[in-house]
């Protein structure tokens, strides 16, 4: 029913448009909050019919649209999703809306403009899922940088105008390694479509030059070792809301390249130097968790958390190729990338609800140091229940989001390479340490501080939010066929762009 229907541009552009409106609203503060929530509330609604209007036996891109942009360089305003992209808009929304009902309350300055980041923020991000056209897609890319950096250097903390030009350095001159990639496949193809430099046939000195632009590119968004450090000084310093969107949606725009440029773009090169993003994601997932071990404050335990959660992602889309060469199955290497696509959405979910957990107690305290905390389960007991689940399902608790894409790529590990696999597991150990230290020192034991024997337990409006957290965590948790069915098709194709060789 929506076949005709530019449901895709409707998706992006509302909560745009909902931005500026809200940002013309000026300094009604009520009106502004009404209308931001209304317009994250209808873009969420609309983007429903992605999900329930998809069709998941096919890999075709779906909602397709296309307009003449600007013709004498063949560029289109070209769009389309699949079984990769759609989860990830649905994350988006949901999130989106998440984030102003938690923001409800605790910016009091300059709310309009604030809201309205996140709104244009959320478009912006939706339109690099859904593009088709390289050029578009390179536009979105860049633009929806702008909102973060500005939340960060607004709203942030003490440290916010470091933190907001570190982001946005790191982030644009990685871009611009797209951009002369983007430029050269024009060159080779005469199209900036993203479909058509899928079929290109590239020279292996081409794609190994394309692959280290690429991956420079994509892994400072994901962020991979060593260009990771421009995050927790990020997450540090931004609001709760910013470090919410740029851990459960930033993060995924990074993996979400390799998966739409590098594995099918340059396949061969991709397979050449697997090695090498297998083990830049070892030593996140060990490394970077060794280093969240330290840390005293929760905002930079949690951020790196999400970098060593995050090298599950990229080791899961690389050791396909491994698994391909001792299987010769693509069915069999389908369960690495659908595993990494479910830690993507799973991590969306856990993380947003961590730092959410982090703001409840900051707003109320205004400190993140673990030392001026312990006891809090006997003045806040819900929030305490809901902030053990939540960590439990960052260490990779059966039954929860966080255990099930973990296992898929560790079992599809296991598949490739026993000494691997090893490695990657150690991430359940260091995992459950550092979330265990955390929780142990903060949530439990006796009351020593003052101030902690004064908090008060969650509002409606904070149970409504780590509510909905939680209810999406378990069901991802004990039900991921929903999720899994429909990226199905999607994810075989990409396979075999990825196993097919273009020499």
């Amino acid at each position: 029913m929506f076949s005709d229907f530019p449901l895709l541009s409707l998706v992006i552009w509302l909560p745009i448009i909902g931005g500026l409106l809200v940002l013309a609203a000026g300094k009604n503060d009520v009106l502004v909050r009404w209308l931001a929530l209304a317009f994250a509330l209808l873009t969420f609604l609309v983007s429903l019919p992605l999900y329930t209007g998809f069709d998941s036996s096919t890999y075709q891109m779906q909602f397709a649209e296309s307009a003449s942009w600007v013709p004498t360089f063949n560029i289109h305003y070209s769009l389309g999703i699949d079984g990769i992209s759609m989860p990830l808009i649905l994350l988006t929304t949901f999130t989106t809306v998440l984030v102003v009902i938690a923001s409800w309350e605790v910016i009091q300055r300059r709310v309009s403009q604030y809201m309205a980041a996140f709104l244009i923020m959320e478009g912006l991000m939706i339109g690099v899922f859904c593009a088709l056209d390289a050029v578009l897609f390179y536009v979105f890319w860049e633009f929806m940088l702008l909102p973060m950096f500005l939340i960060i250097g607004i709203w942030g903390g003490q440290r916010r105008v470091y933190a907001a030009i570190k982001f946005f350095l790191y982030t644009f001159l990685g871009s611009v390694l797209l951009l002369v990639a983007i430029l050269y496949l024009y060159f080779q193809s005469g199209s900036f479509s993203i479909l058509d430099f899928h079929d290109m046939r590239l020279s292996m000195n081409a794609q190994i030059v394309l692959f280290f632009a690429f991956l420079l590119a994509f892994a400072v968004k994901v962020p991979m070792w060593p260009v990771h450090t421009w995050l927790p000084d990020a997450h540090v310093e931004a609001p709760t809301g910013g470090s919410v969107i740029l851990a459960a949606i930033m993060l995924k725009l990074g993996a979400y390249g390799f998966v739409r440029f590098m594995l099918p773009i340059v396949p061969d090169a991709s397979r050449e130097l697997d090695w090498l993003i297998i083990l830049l994601s070892l030593i996140a997932v060990v490394y970077i968790a060794m280093v969240a071990l330290v840390q005293e404050d929760m905002k930079k335990l949690i951020a790196y958390s999400s970098i060593s959660h995050m090298g599950f992602v990229t080791l899961g889309l690389f050791v396909v190729f491994n698994i391909f060469e001792k299987t010769n199955s693509v069915a069999g290497a389908a369960m690495g990338v659908e595993g990494a696509l479910v830690q993507m959405i799973s991590h969306g979910f856990v993380s947003g609800a961590l730092f959410l957990c982090v703001g409840v107690m900051y707003d109320r305290m205004h400190s993140r140091n673990i030392s001026d905390y312990g006891g809090v389960v006997n003045t806040m007991p819900v929030f305490s229940g809901l902030m053990v689940f939540f960590a439990m399902a960052n260490a990779g608790l059966p039954g929860t989001s966080g255990f099930v894409g973990e296992f898929m790529v560790i079992l599809a590990t296991f598949k490739a390479n026993f000494w691997v696999a090893v490695l990657a597991s150690t991430t359940l150990v260091l995992g459950a340490a550092y979330t265990l230290w955390m929780v142990k020192r903060v949530i439990f034991g006796k009351v020593t501080n003052p101030q902690v024997a004064e908090l008060k337990d969650l509002n409606a409006r904070e149970t409504l939010v780590l509510g909905s957290l939680a209810v999406m965590v378990l069901l991802l948790g004990l039900w991921p066929a929903p999720l899994i069915d429909v990226m199905h098709a999607s994810v075989g194709h990409l396979l075999e762009q990825a196993v097919r060789s273009k020499l």
